[in-house]
């Protein structure tokens, strides 16, 4: 994978830093969106809050990853896919990519995003 962020950089014309390479390593690795705390836990370089969205804003100018905000006010970061929802547990506040075909584009509009809320399979068998 890490030959795979080192081409994505060199295509976007960015320069590689450990801090980016540890950010993408990360978000190519997650099966869901993640949070700042979920990402920064999993990381094995010291990065401070400004570093990482700084970061996070030079990746998503590149067209390499995209945001949204959950209910709790956190963002979510995931590698940018194809268009799919997500859906946010009003419970226990997890975030699922959910598989399912949407149309991206809706007459004049492009979305890039669909978020459902909820309770999930396991709060809901609570």
């Amino acid at each position: 994978m890490k030959n795979k962020i080192k081409k994505l950089f060199k295509d976007k014309n960015i320069k590689l830093t450990t801090a980016r390479e540890a950010i993408l390593d990360i978000l190519s690795k997650a099966k869901s969106p993640l949070s700042y705390e979920q990402i920064r836990a999993k990381m094995k370089t010291d990065m401070d809050k400004a570093t990482f969205y700084r970061n996070i804003s030079l990746f998503e100018e590149a067209n390499i990853i995209q945001k949204f905000e959950s209910d709790e006010r956190k963002w979510y970061f995931e590698f940018l896919k194809k268009t799919h929802a997500h859906f946010i547990c009003e419970s226990c506040h997890s975030v699922i990519c959910v598989d399912f075909t949407i149309s991206p584009d809706i007459e004049e509009y492009s979305v890039k995003n669909v978020i459902l809320k909820g309770v999930c399979k396991t709060c809901k068998a609570c």
